[in-house]
């Protein structure tokens, strides 16, 4: 039997996962680890959501804001920092709490991710060019032609895992989802995976809230703060790209921040279409998770690794 444990609390954005998985980290007394990609970097506070300096402040969080957004750091970097620390974390504790909104980077502390070749660098030059020159539509109709698995469950408005899949696509001759997790990796803890869900309409309108709170937190000063970084991927995305037009004088402010809404709208929906693929997810509501939570009976043996050997 495997002594130490691993909970992972996923889902949408906005879902209320923070909150959530704050109070289990309290009554465990143990750590945070942070899956969620956009929230690496500490220049994005704001358009990100990234937990207050108060919530921080009442559970040490790991990988919050450790990075710059001129730093490069992938999926490959977060496991490998991830699989190293944990060792560390559980001679404190022998549970940790992770919690997160990206898919991919769970599934690779989870189960590992496959070594994927190095690709050609004028492979990577002609995809790059083409973007930098026609934008990603065209990215979109290579990675479909070359993988239309993948291309279903991808970030479609995100160039670089639109060009990994392409790259390697070519560089193998094989669909880049063939390639990807193939053979799950033996993991040395146990693992449990607590979803947290709403109702659609639900989840819309806690979106549409956080959004206008963030406006008036200073999310447009943050993106007038990182203009010079612009270019840079970590930039590339919900929240702020929509100001960046705003900015250009593309469009009016009251646009940006209607396009900020639908775009996370779509975003939510992805986030759950990837984890309704895993069945060893077990879903809550957040307020009834919290009830088992604060049931003076609630134990993690029974009621999160009732399958542990």
């Amino acid at each position: 039997m495997k002594e130490n444990n691993l909970i992972v609390i996923e889902g949408p954005t906005a879902v209320g996962k923070t909150a959530v998985g704050i109070l289990l980290a309290q009554k465990l007394g143990c750590p945070i680890i942070s899956a969620d990609s956009r929230q690496f970097y500490r220049e994005m506070k704001i358009g990100t959501a990234a937990p207050t300096s108060e919530e921080l402040a009442l559970v040490k969080h790991y990988f919050i804001g450790h990075k710059s957004v001129t730093e490069e750091y992938n999926i490959s970097c977060f496991e490998n920092d991830v699989i190293s620390l944990l060792p560390q974390l559980f001679k404190i504790n022998p549970t940790v709490v992770m919690v997160g909104g990206s898919g991919l980077y769970i599934d690779a502390i989870c189960n590992g991710i496959d070594d994927m070749p190095n690709t050609d660098p004028a492979i990577r030059q002609y995809f790059n060019d083409l973007y930098n020159a026609e934008g990603i539509e065209p990215l979109q109709k290579k990675l479909f032609e070359l993988d239309p698995e993948y291309y279903r469950i991808v970030d479609l408005k995100n160039p670089v895992r639109l060009k990994r899949a392409i790259e390697v696509s070519i560089q193998t001759g094989k669909p880049y989802s063939q390639l990807r997790l193939n053979s799950k990796k033996e993991r040395s803890f146990n693992i449990a995976k607590i979803g947290i869900s709403r109702d659609r309409q639900e989840l819309i309108s806690r979106i549409d809230i956080r959004v206008d709170k963030m406006m008036e937190l200073g999310q447009l000063e943050e993106v007038y703060s990182l203009l010079s970084f612009r270019d840079y991927n970590a930039l590339n995305t919900v929240g702020y790209k929509e100001l960046f037009c705003y900015v250009d004088g593309k469009c009016s402010i009251e646009q940006a921040i209607k396009d900020i809404k639908t775009n996370t709208h779509r975003y939510a929906k992805r986030q759950m279409t990837w984890f309704k693929k895993d069945t060893q997810i077990i879903w809550y509501h957040p307020d009834d998770f919290l009830l088992k939570l604060n049931s003076p009976d609630f134990s993690i043996e029974r009621d999160l690794f009732p399958k542990v050997e």
